[in-house]
């Protein structure tokens, strides 16, 4: 295995990621090593433990600070007040839903993939906490009482005045609190970073949401069971895990591995020291008797009460999980509770894990020895219903290409075209004794004397561009382009090309030249593997004399955009 130089730890300050940073220190000789988590005085107290720990070796540490899950300018904003500033609102609704250009180069997490470029990245971040209890469920119930105020004022004609602004805001925290549209967005960008950078390995340090219980946990974090919020965490863990298992099956990527621990990880420390809640220091008051007489404050004022002085108490420190009493701690850990597992136990599974032994605690793995793969049998019916499709295509003078309904847009588009050359030249070799003008002419005549097909081609949203690239054959409706809230599009010619290029039937000889080109390749790959048996059956190679469309779209999915599954 090549040397890894540079690794770099998300969460890096934390339980589970100084234990996995003082591991990689000690086993495998980095040349630097880089610690990241939310806050700069818990990176630089990680920092001066770590450096005194290896002092006198050539280990460069190094820190960064800051919320990787936003743009890097507001790295170090808390998410409250993001989201009450109504630009920062904004800018956060863009980097979920707007470009993913933008927001991948405003990113602090790539900023600093990007500045590091590591040899190997292990995620210790609670990414399933950070993301579900944003509270979708609170979120979800202000928004829908703005809705009912609204409709209220509405119906009794009153303007909405503060009603509106009041649900605005509901309902754009609402938008800005889902889960799933978070993870994929920090997945996506996540991968393309490491591309990027050649990053070899990543290794998650995932949750199950639930200590490894089920749905009968008795335990959340401070809210009642069943608790929304602890379901939603399992759900978004896994949901990573599901995430990051299509990340371990795409080309050109780094090796994916998860370690999920089943069981609270703790513990830090011991001690005995004041007591906060939510980060705030909670306060010792005289308490007063009050009769249980109409309604019941549940927040009194304190100016009531006498402040005695900090809460101080013995306690189990165990990192994102908080502080545990010693009944609390005795409860979480009994035999059939949550139980535990120590930082150290799961920092040596992820050294080996990052040296490629095999130590069973894999998920990534796990998932892969357990799915379904593609069968012979299915290999054997394939063929059959492709005949029986044929014949019914002869019997009804039909053409079964595509419908639209299978993405990504340019599938049908391909589809279709490739269809027209099979239906005019049947054969590679034919298609390539044309010139592109002549092949586009041809094209076009067949589709104006089969109005049969065509018209099935534009009913369902595929329009056909003529050779001239001055008209278009169209239906009712057309897919492409895909503009949510919008019916009509200024035409333009870079914006023809490129709606041409993802799902309209492209007759232009520029088009016509690059399927020209595409059966050129296909035809020197079979000349290439000719003659080497078993060998000769790859993804590069076309395996047909004549043309099949589908066979032929699967072969540019396969060779021209990275389409194909690895595994």
């Amino acid at each position: 295995m090549a040397h890894d130089d540079c690794f770099l730890i998300l969460g890096g300050a934390g339980l589970v990621g100084k234990q996995i940073a003082y591991r990689i220190a000690h086993d495998l000789s980095p040349g630097k090593i880089v610690i990241a988590s939310l806050w700069e005085p818990e990176v630089n107290e990680a920092l001066d433990d770590l450096t005194r720990m290896f002092a006198g070796q050539p280990i460069e540490w190094l820190g960064e600070w800051g919320n990787i899950f936003v743009r890097s300018e507001y790295a170090n904003e808390s998410r409250a007040n993001l989201i009450e500033n109504p630009a920062t609102r904004d800018d956060l609704y863009d980097d979920l839903f707007g470009s993913i250009e933008n927001a991948y180069n405003a990113s602090q997490m790539v900023h600093i993939i990007r500045k590091y470029c590591p040899n190997v990245i292990v995620d210790s971040i609670n990414t399933a906490t950070a993301i579900s209890y944003q509270d979708i469920d609170t979120a979800s119930i202000l928004a829908n009482k703005g809705l009912q105020r609204i409709s209220q004022a509405v119906e009794e004609a009153r303007t909405l005045g503060e009603d509106w602004n009041e649900a605005a805001y509901d309902f754009e925290l609402l938008i800005l609190s889902q889960s799933l549209p978070q993870l994929v967005r920090h997945i996506q960008m996540l991968h393309r970073a490491m591309r990027e950078v050649g990053t070899r390995l990543y290794l998650k340090i995932g949750t199950t949401g639930t200590g490894g219980m089920g749905l009968n946990i008795p335990y959340t974090h401070s809210e009642d069971k069943p608790s929304a919020k602890l379901m939603t965490k399992t759900a978004v863990g896994f949901a990573h895990t599901g995430l990051l298992f299509l990340m371990a099956r795409t080309p050109n990527g780094p090796i994916v591995k998860e370690i999920k621990p089943g069981a609270m990880i703790g513990y830090k420390d011991v001690t005995c020291q004041p007591i906060k809640e939510r980060g705030r220091q909670t306060i010792i008051y005289t308490n007063r008797v009050e009769a249980l007489n109409g309604a019941l404050l549940l927040r009194d004022s304190a100016d009531q009460y006498e402040a005695q002085g900090p809460l101080v108490l013995p306690a189990v420190d165990t990192g994102e999980n908080g502080l545990f009493t010693r009944g609390e701690f005795e409860a979480i850990t009994a035999l059939r509770q949550m139980e535990f597992v120590t930082p150290e136990e799961i920092a040596r599974e992820a050294v080996l894990e990052i040296l490629g032994a095999n130590t069973g605690m894999d998920v990534i793995a796990a998932i892969d020895g357990a799915v379904m793969n593609p069968t012979y049998r299915a290999g054997t019916l394939r063929q059959q219903a492709i005949a029986e499709l044929k014949r019914l295509e002869q019997e009804t003078n039909s053409h079964s290409v595509a419908l639209g309904q299978l993405g990504p847009p340019e599938l049908s588009k391909l589809l279709w075209e490739a269809e027209l050359l099979k239906l005019e030249y049947r054969t590679l070799k034919e298609t390539l004794r044309d010139s592109a003008q002549t092949i586009s002419e041809k094209l076009y005549n067949r589709v104006k004397a089969n109005s049969d097909m065509a018209q099935t081609i534009t009913s369902i949203g595929l329009p056909i561009l003529t050779p001239d690239g001055k008209h278009l054959i169209r239906g009712p409706r057309i897919r492409i382009p895909e503009i949510p809230g919008e019916n009509s599009v200024n035409l333009t010619p870079d914006g023809i090309d490129l709606w041409a290029a993802k799902g309209w039937l492209d007759l232009r000889p520029h088009n016509l030249e690059i399927w020209r080109q595409r059966f050129q390749q296909m035809i020197n790959s079979q000349s290439a593997f000719r003659g080497q048996g078993s060998a000769a059956i790859t993804r590069e190679a076309y395996l047909f004399d004549d043309i099949r469309s589908g066979e032929i779209v699967g072969w540019m999915f396969n060779n021209e955009q990275e389409g194909y599954r690895i595994k």
